[in-house]
């Protein structure tokens, strides 16, 4: 017999499958986009925690690492397509904003899984109360690089392949390297 509780941890474990399509080294869980998974069943009342294999409806919830982020349908659009490729009938894709997605998010497993594809982990996010001020000056940050480990880095771009990432290039062993930026 399976419960939502079943149902609620298969649906957990396939959505944390999913791949960030900007950099799929790491899946959504790794970059801590996954915030959340419901399974409820349509057909239950009173508190059954009986369910069929289908007829359940699961609702995942997600939170962009920014408001703008392009790779946002595609996660959508992989996520439905995993959970009903495992029989989930009634899927959908929640989007919460608040709070707002931090680098701080991102696992462990993510930040080995980033070091091992020769790109460099954020710091500690940068910590804020009350409004925050626009500048125009590239944010100063202290990092390694992550082939040889030396802190004589250069900023080559803010801007890398993804908004979320920056370019860097070593000094000692001259490769660049992409750095995912503090948020």
């Amino acid at each position: 017999m399976t419960t939502v509780t079943d149902r609620t941890e298969t649906a957990r474990a396939l959505a944390a499958q999913v791949r960030d399509p900007e950099m799929p080294m790491l899946t959504l869980e790794d970059l801590g986009v996954l915030r959340g998974v419901t399974v409820s069943d349509a057909c239950s009342s009173g508190g059954s925690e009986d369910v069929g294999p289908d007829g359940s409806s699961v609702v995942v919830t997600i939170t962009p690492t920014y408001s703008g982020c392009p790779a946002m349908a595609t996660m959508r659009d992989d996520i439905r397509h995993i959970l009903h490729d495992h029989g989930f009938d009634d899927v959908r894709v929640a989007v919460q904003l608040e709070p707002a997605w931090t680098t701080d998010w991102i696992t462990p497993r993510g930040r080995a899984r980033l070091a091992e594809h020769g790109i460099s982990a954020p710091a500690a996010a940068p910590k804020r109360s009350g409004p925050i001020p626009l500048t125009l000056v590239v944010p100063r940050r202290v990092l390694h690089c992550p082939r040889c480990d030396s802190s004589e880095v250069e900023l080559t771009s803010e801007f890398g392949p993804t908004a979320c990432t920056a370019i860097y290039r070593c000094r000692t062993c001259l490769e660049p390297f992409q750095h995912v930026k503090e948020i």
